[in-house]
């Protein structure tokens, strides 16, 4: 599948008892074309965007793309090297039960 944008969209949670930062969200690959493909974010720690870096694992893993080498990745780079639209968007201050809800994160696509 020739990759033309990815969207990564996420929910964030700050932990004020303990003073961390989760995310969970999902990863769309051709948004809107006949070869779109969603996978989940899971729940996991994580600030800043540390959600792009889990999407862009996903697709990874999922062999959508290849990332060489994941110690000298930066995402945005990536995704202009191989003429990939990236939109990416991570909604704050959320609840902890709407990020268990990955279904929350289609209402920001």
């Amino acid at each position: 599948m020739k990759v033309k944008t990815i969207d990564i969209i996420a929910l964030e949670w700050f932990d004020k008892a303990n003073g961390n930062s989760y995310f969970a969200g999902n990863v769309t690959v051709n948004y809107g074309m006949k070869t779109e493909k969603t996978y989940p974010i899971p729940f996991q720690y994580g600030y800043g965007d540390q959600y792009q870096y889990a999407g862009m694992y996903i697709l990874d893993d999922n062999k959508i793309i290849n990332i060489p080498d994941r110690q000298r990745f930066a995402v945005w780079t990536y995704c202009k090297d191989n003429n990939i639209l990236l939109r990416a968007v991570k909604q704050e201050n959320c609840r902890k039960r709407e990020l268990t809800d990955l279904t929350q994160c289609r209402k920001y696509n």
